[in-house]
């Protein structure tokens, strides 16, 4: 029985990333993982991920501050949980789009800058 997985990339960045955050952040993330099927970021903060989306060809998934708050993660952040009451934007968003029973394959992955972060969630599909 073959399954089909469903990995996205969840985002979290500071006003004033750019694109090279994103992009750093995201090939820090996914070193030896699956290709990601889609971004994912929290609902008012997509704008800046829609070019990489399509540079990648792939859907992006906004993520509703309720979701965020609701979706526990392993990486507890004060300014994370400041900001939008969840320990990691990037890891929330990444298990909130990829749905139930979704799994973290790649933890938070800071950008060399600092602006932006990058996790990896992975759900199996039967």
């Amino acid at each position: 029985m073959e399954r089909d997985a469903v990995i996205v990339a969840g985002f979290g960045y500071r006003t004033g990333a750019c694109t090279d955050s994103l992009f750093a952040a995201l090939d820090l993330a996914r070193a030896g993982h699956p290709p990601v099927t889609a971004l994912a970021a929290p609902a008012d903060k997509t704008a800046l991920l829609a070019t990489l989306a399509e540079t990648l060809d792939i859907p992006l998934i906004g993520v509703a501050p309720q979701a965020l708050r609701a979706t526990p993660t392993p990486t507890q952040s004060p300014a994370s949980l400041a900001a939008r009451g969840t320990g990691s934007v990037a890891e929330a968003a990444a298990l909130a789009a990829a749905g139930p029973g979704a799994r973290l394959i790649a933890h938070r992955h800071i950008s060399p800058d600092r602006m932006a972060s990058c996790a990896i969630a992975e759900r199996l599909d039967p």
